[in-house]
């Protein structure tokens, strides 16, 4: 029995000894990094959109990645000043509301502005910089009609031609006629110069309204309203906004940049 014995007494000690290092490695072995829960975007996300539950997910990030202003609760229902791509950690400088013009001067004020072409709104993205422009008029608009004293007065072919009536006073001799002479040359009969109408007379180039201005936010068009252009939000100042303000409908922009 005491043979048996120590032919088992190796095996466990050796199991016993491989339990100790494991336990030990365990002990050793450094815990999880911290980390830090934000929330950020479950999908694609088109600016304007109104934030679902399933719009955000939970996402886990080391200390010193997180991004100034992330969110982490109350995101549900606020809506985004632009897109978003899949995975980006929302910031509240991402949304309608106060965080719009954070990072500006105190001077900013935010200005929404109506553009004529909506299908070139869609290549806008917050943070490019624009430049505003009046639209001139389209092609298919008409010409000024003519100064009344330029346009020809109708007559009927069935009217009789109209004589005007003889001046009783006496009539001076007619002049002799001229005598030609073959070494004076006759001067070139001229007609009177014609009024042509320009296919441009009468129109405005476009006319630059601000210039280099930060686009903020590009709310979501809805549907059907192609027609009447797209808004996209700038950041300017007073004087600025108020030059848009008069600049009248049908506005154009050029982007010059991103901020």
């Amino acid at each position: 029995m005491s043979a048996r014995a120590a032919h088992l007494r190796r095996p466990l000690a050796a199991l016993f000894a491989a339990s100790a290092a494991a336990f030990a490695l365990t002990v050793l072995e450094p815990g999880p990094a911290a980390s830090v829960r934000v929330l950020a975007a479950a999908r694609d996300l088109p600016g304007g959109t109104r934030l679902k539950a399933a719009d955000v997910r939970p996402l886990f990030l080391p200390p010193g990645s997180v991004p100034a202003g992330a969110l982490r609760s109350r995101v549900v229902g606020r809506v985004l000043a632009g897109p978003m791509r899949r995975g980006e950690p929302l910031t509240d400088a991402r949304f309608v509301g106060g965080g719009l013009l954070k990072g500006y001067g105190p001077e900013t004020v935010a200005t929404p502005v109506r553009i004529a072409d909506a299908s070139a709104v869609r290549l806008v993205r917050t943070g490019d910089r624009i430049d505003v422009l009046t639209a001139p008029p389209r092609s298919d608009q008409p010409l000024a009609e003519p100064p009344p004293e330029d346009r020809p007065i109708p007559q009927s072919r069935s009217d009789p031609p109209q004589e005007l009536p003889a001046d009783p006073r006496p009539q001076p001799p007619p002049a002799p006629p001229p005598t030609h002479q073959a070494d004076t040359p006759r001067p070139a009969a001229t007609a009177p110069p014609l009024r042509t109408a320009s296919l441009v007379e009468g129109r405005e180039s476009a006319r630059l309204v601000v210039a280099s201005v930060p686009v903020v936010a590009v709310p979501r068009q809805a549907a059907g309203s192609a027609d009447e252009g797209a808004l996209v939000v700038l950041a300017t100042d007073r004087a600025q906004a108020a030059a848009l303000a008069g600049a009248g409908p049908g506005l154009s922009f050029t982007i010059t940049g991103h901020w």
